[in-house]
């Protein structure tokens, strides 16, 4: 095992001054067995860089790894070749990410879709139709795990049987996954081919400081950031800051001008980012629509008769089932049986109450 995982449970040893460090050491896996004099010449101070060597001395290299073998995680150093690219690219990267599941290929687009907690019905709405589209598009989805938006996305990307990385500001191990409530949805999304992910060892506890980190991993990790629904202050609207200092796409979802929670990405609008109401503008947005056209000439080829009626009778204003049997001529057995199956395929929603959209 790389020394770097195991300099992560030291911690003072995180971003601005790991990022000296990496600057004066060519070999980063020198730093572990650095003396003070050249700890100090890499700019650590003298009171951090003698508690590195006390704690350093304290336990062997072994007993970090056998805690992280022991929780069932891997790790990938910056000094590795695997190390996600878009990451590295970042100015501030995480040396190590402990990593519990699969992490995607490189050559998989990634998007992160980050929101408010109090997430409305109009937010978990658009983010459902939206994760679950581009899912099924082929676009890994990248959120944190949090409630309100990043939940409904990782659900929505689960349900469309796609991938998603959620990003943790705690260690990644069952017993700190937070929140608590989501360590099912976690265990799912590993269970689904995703991964849970972090920069910080296994028993690290939420501080302060640690989730506003984490949404530059959320931001760096992917090639554009989209906000569903963001007040003025938000940690979604960090990680918008932070995609843009990375030079990556930010999109954002139109709200109401008296919506409270969508005051963020209604001003992140202003400013020129990308306006997002359907999936294809995400693909556009991201130089990805190749993707969307072959989609949806793949859809379109596949439809039967009846789902193309149907597709021409829906918009993405709600209309009962009703409404949908008398425009397209059609009795109810077969128009409900036609729209559980496109429901199924991902091609409309259904709202209750027997109100379908268009799901693209």
């Amino acid at each position: 095992m790389s020394t770097l995982p195991a300099l992560a449970f030291f911690p003072k040893f995180y971003n601005r001054r790991f990022r000296k460090l990496a600057a004066y050491f060519s070999d980063l896996e020198k730093i572990w067995s650095a003396e003070f004099e050249d700890l100090a010449r890499a700019g650590i101070e003298a009171e951090v860089a003698h508690e590195f060597i006390v704690w350093r001395e304290s336990r062997p290299l072994e007993y970090y790894k056998n805690i992280i073998e022991r929780e069932g995680i891997t790790t990938i150093s910056i000094n590795e070749t695997d190390y996600p690219p878009l990451l590295k690219q970042i100015t501030d990267p995480p040396h190590t990410l402990f990593i519990r599941g699969q992490m995607p290929r490189a050559d998989q687009p990634t998007l992160a879709i980050v929101g408010t907690r109090r997430v409305t019905s109009y937010g978990r709405q658009i983010c459902d139709e939206l994760a679950g589209a581009l899912a099924r598009q082929g676009l890994v989805i990248v959120s944190g795990l949090a409630y309100g938006v990043d939940g409904i996305a990782h659900e929505a990307t689960l349900k469309a049987g796609g991938i998603t990385v959620a990003v943790l500001g705690t260690g990644v191990d069952r017993n700190t996954v937070y929140p608590t409530a989501h360590r099912v949805l976690a265990e799912r999304i590993i269970d689904r081919g995703g991964a849970v992910i972090s920069e910080y060892p296994p028993g690290f506890l939420a501080t302060q400081y640690s989730f506003p980190a984490r949404n530059r991993v959320i931001a760096g990790l992917s090639l554009g950031t989209l906000v569903i629904e963001a007040p003025t202050e938000s940690g979604a609207l960090i990680t918008a800051k932070v995609a843009l200092d990375y030079n990556r796409e930010v999109m954002a979802v139109p709200h109401s001008a008296t919506s409270l929670t969508g005051v963020g990405g209604n001003n992140l609008l202003k400013f020129g980012a990308h306006f997002i109401t359907e999936p294809n503008d995400v693909l556009e947005a991201l130089n990805l629509a190749a993707i969307a056209e072959e989609t949806k000439k793949q859809t379109l080829a596949n439809l039967l008769p009846i789902e193309e009626k149907i597709l021409g009778a829906l918009t993405r204003e709600p209309k009962h089932i009703d409404e949908i049997i008398l425009q397209i001529g059609l009795d109810s057995a077969a128009t409900g049986s036609a729209l559980t199956m496109m429901e199924i395929k991902g091609l409309i929603k259904n709202l209750g109450g027997m109100k379908y959209i268009t799901a693209r």
